[in-house]
């Protein structure tokens, strides 16, 4: 097996974020996401055909980043990388600990991200089962998920915020039908659902950063609809949009009946 100094050079060659002309703020920070542990993940990946070059950060946050990086044909994927810190884990465990598919997870911070890695590729899975409009998710190890790029060789898809909308009605009503199907059909909820976490893509909006969402077995879940409703109507409020009564929302949603869980 190649040692870990070739494998650092082979990663260099390979992840334009390692290279060395690069302000010290960046380099701290590329310090933190790419350590050794990550760089080994990152490099199966690579010899595994997954992806074959990582480009640039796409988004940069406290629980991690993600970037543009292309899979061996060339073709756009996004790559998303979770910090091991104590920060992070003590606000993810809570998402993790509360979750009924992962009851009786306990341990160390690092296992405890390894199971939020896992849980956000789950939650892609099921969103995407339930033909609702999500990354999809492509593989996972450890802290590192590799899902589908939203957007093209360009760049990303821009956040909802940043985009006007021609039919802020129509826009809104897809997004009060993923709130309602997620939970009816992915047994989901999302449970942090903004303006900062759609994104617009050439077909529609497209919803991310699905770590947090809930299985509906949650104690609390019902409380995280409520949350994601009010959140949708304020935002679209401000745009224009003709809003339903959340009572009406939350009707159709827990009326329905469930079909049977995915795993």
């Amino acid at each position: 097996m190649a040692s870990y100094d070739e494998i650092y050079s082979y990663m260099e060659k390979r992840v334009d974020a390692l290279k060395t002309n690069k302000t010290g703020d960046e380099r701290q920070t590329e310090g933190e996401v790419f350590d050794k542990r990550t760089l080994m993940v990152l490099y199966e990946f690579m010899t595994d055909g997954i992806i074959d070059t990582i480009h640039y950060p796409v988004s940069t946050g406290k629980e991690g980043n993600v970037f543009y990086a292309e899979d061996s044909d060339g073709d756009p994927v996004a790559v998303k990388i979770f910090r091991t810190s104590t920060s992070t884990f003590k606000r993810l465990a809570k998402y993790i600990e509360g979750d009924p598919r992962f009851k009786g997870m306990t341990g160390n911070r690092t296992k405890m991200i390894y199971a939020w890695t896992q849980k956000e590729y789950k939650n892609l899975y099921r969103y995407m089962n339930a033909d609702l409009p999500v990354p999809a998710p492509i593989a996972y190890e450890k802290n590192c998920l590799i899902e589908e790029f939203i957007g093209d060789k360009t760049g990303p898809a821009p956040q909802i915020k940043d985009v006007e909308l021609e039919d802020p009605t129509e826009t809104y009503e897809e997004i009060i039908s993923f709130i309602v199907d997620g939970w009816r059909e992915a047994r989901l909820v999302h449970g942090d659902l903004s303006e900062y976490n759609i994104l617009m893509s050439d077909e529609g909006p497209v919803v991310i950063d699905c770590g947090q969402a809930m299985d509906i077995g949650f104690p609390g879940a019902a409380e995280l609809l409520e949350r994601d409703i009010a959140n949708v109507n304020r935002f679209f409020r401000l745009r224009g949009a003709k809003i339903i009564e959340p009572e009406k929302i939350m009707k159709k949603a827990l009326n329905k009946k469930i079909k049977k869980e995915r795993t």
